[in-house]
């Protein structure tokens, strides 16, 4: 049985719509928008959950946990779409040997989060 350290992760935005169109057209998936506990959220649909959160005891900030999303077979065109979703590429595609590929970016919040493509 495959197990993993994590099973959620949680992305603060200060703004929601702003923050999952910069996703949503980054990635080019579809985040599935919903309100928990009054919690706006904007969730990635994967293995590992995860989801944008506008949250008044959160901050975004570039200085915090580094999460990566996965980049499988598209890291290049996430990069090439970051700019003009309104983000900025910190850490440009980076040859980390046998695990693959990452880039670093900024999201429109200001949280930086990681992009992982394996080797192929």
């Amino acid at each position: 049985m495959k197990t993993t350290s994590i099973n959620w992760f949680e992305i603060p935005v200060r703004d929601i719509d702003r923050a999952a169109a910069f996703y949503e057209k980054m990635l080019a998936v579809s985040l599935k928008r919903e309100t928990f506990h009054g919690t706006p959220m904007a969730m990635f649909c994967a293995d590992v959950g995860g989801a944008l959160i506008k949250d008044d005891k959160r901050k975004p900030t570039a200085d915090g946990a580094l999460v990566y999303l996965d980049a499988t077979g598209k890291l290049d065109d996430c990069l090439a779409r970051v700019v003009k979703a309104g983000g900025e590429v910190l850490v440009p595609r980076t040859d980390i040997g046998d695990p693959g590929f990452i880039a670093i970016v900024k999201d429109t919040e200001g949280n930086s989060v990681g992009l992982h493509a394996p080797r192929s």
